[in-house]
């Protein structure tokens, strides 16, 4: 019964001075102390870097949130998300990060750092991009030609997830392109020390 029990437990904490209301997870559990602080604090980072995306103007009110999408196995995946109105805009503006953690070491992981070394990941992965974008008829504002060798990404649901900012690969109105890919789909090339292959055992 022990695998079933996060790793770590979430809570949520929120950061509210004037108009702005930004939600943001704090973790504790059984790691090592040091891990946990060094991760919380680059959270708070990751949640600081996405503020100063927004235009200054539109950081008098933006709102923020969170989702773990992945806590399990010592493995650690959340996105985040920050929303700023730039009076006058035709609309608001939100960008997202994610990030992965091994909460055994305290590592975070690149996706080149996700796969074996010398791998084709970023050839596989576009092959797979391609084919959905294709299935889904995604409306791209050019040709899609190749995600960026530590493009964004995050670990949910036994899958890796591709995604876009906006604007990256579609128009506004499309919101963010994201490709989930099954770990199945990945295995000749995962790092099987890695988080995927962690995550993979017992699930391929």
């Amino acid at each position: 019964m022990d695998n079933f029990q996060p790793p770590v437990l979430v809570r949520t904490h929120v950061y509210s001075p004037g108009q702005v209301r930004i939600y943001y997870p704090q973790i504790e559990g059984r790691i090592n102390p040091r891990i946990q602080h060094q991760v919380n604090q680059q959270i708070i980072h990751i949640n600081q870097e996405l503020q100063q995306m927004q235009n200054p103007e539109a950081r008098l009110s933006m709102y923020g949130e969170f989702a773990v999408k992945t806590n399990e196995k010592n493995i650690l995946s959340i996105g985040f998300l920050n929303y700023g109105y730039t009076p006058m805009a035709a609309h608001g503006m939100t960008y997202i990060k994610s990030q992965t953690w091994d909460l055994t070491t305290g590592r975070t992981y690149t996706l080149k750092e996700l796969f074996k070394p010398g791998s084709d990941y970023v050839q596989v992965l576009n092959r797979i991009i391609k084919e959905q974008i294709k299935q889904q008829q995604i409306v791209t504002l050019e040709p899609f030609k190749s995600i960026s060798p530590n493009q964004d990404y995050y670990i949910a649901d036994k899958a890796l997830v591709i995604y876009f900012q906006l604007y990256d690969l579609t128009a506004y109105a499309y919101g963010f392109p994201m490709f989930v890919i099954s770990l199945f789909d990945l295995q000749n090339i995962m790092d099987e020390n890695g988080p995927l292959g962690r995550l993979a055992v017992n699930s391929l």
